[in-house]
């Protein structure tokens, strides 16, 4: 039976990350696909790992996999054990926070299983499913950034920035990633980009965004350090 690997980068989720493991722990894939969780805690502040630790102790019937970073790295880093952790055919990422939603798993799904694509990004920015309204120069910032990207890798993305890419394992594992914190999407799609042949889809999912307030930590600084990765791993194919 196929499996899927969901791999969670945590930073300082003690509030929200029971509640996303919940809505994981009532998805049904399609074909019956089994469910592999693989968390990474990139050394949180909070109580987030008490918080995990007692999740797992509860939900024994869960396969939930728990990595811990000793010192803080970044996301991209916490990505790069958890996808080397991971042992499904599939792999998708799923943010801690609540700004994803997990029942859409079989919407990226689908167009692996029925062998049409290898990589399946979920965009925020198509089809009719629901969107909080937030930061206008935060849209602006995500779509000049997929602008930009576009350029270098010749895809038509709409949303290269999402957190919910789809991949084939042997795929992603097949990649030299190195970008340790936000620079993880645009580096993941360029090299993705460039691998022969390869069949990427984009579907439309939904998106309930969080103020700063609320947790939120992307910020202006990401958005530079992104910029920097597309030109750098856009103009340097061996980088």
């Amino acid at each position: 039976m196929s499996k899927l690997s969901i791999v969670i980068p945590v930073y300082n989720e003690a509030r929200t990350i029971h509640l996303i493991l919940n809505k994981i722990k009532s998805v049904t894939l399609l074909n019956n696909i089994e469910k592999e969780i693989v968390v990474v805690n990139d050394c949180s502040t909070d109580a987030t790992e008490s918080v995990l630790k007692d999740y797992i102790q509860q939900h024994p019937e869960l396969a939930i996999q728990y990595h811990a970073h000793i010192i803080n790295m970044g996301k991209g880093a916490a990505l790069h054990t958890g996808i080397s952790k991971a042992s499904g055919e599939y792999l998708v990422i799923q943010d801690a926070d609540l700004e994803y939603d997990p029942e859409e798993y079989n919407i990226l799904l689908k167009p692996i299983i029925t062998n049409f694509a290898d990589v399946v990004y979920g965009s925020r920015f198509i089809g009719g499913k629901p969107h909080r309204i937030l930061f206008f120069w935060h849209t602006i910032g995500n779509k000049f950034l997929t602008f930009l990207s576009n350029m270098f890798t010749n895809l038509n993305l709409t949303d290269m920035e999402t957190c919910y890419k789809l991949f084939r394992t042997d795929i992603i594992k097949g990649l030299a990633l190195q970008e340790k914190k936000f620079g993880f999407e645009p580096e993941v799609t360029c090299k993705i980009s460039r691998i022969p042949n390869i069949r990427i889809y984009e579907v439309g999912i939904s998106y309930y965004g969080r103020t700063y307030q609320e947790g939120k930590k992307i910020n202006w600084k990401d958005g530079v350090r992104a910029i920097y990765c597309i030109v750098k791993y856009g103009l340097f194919k061996s980088k």
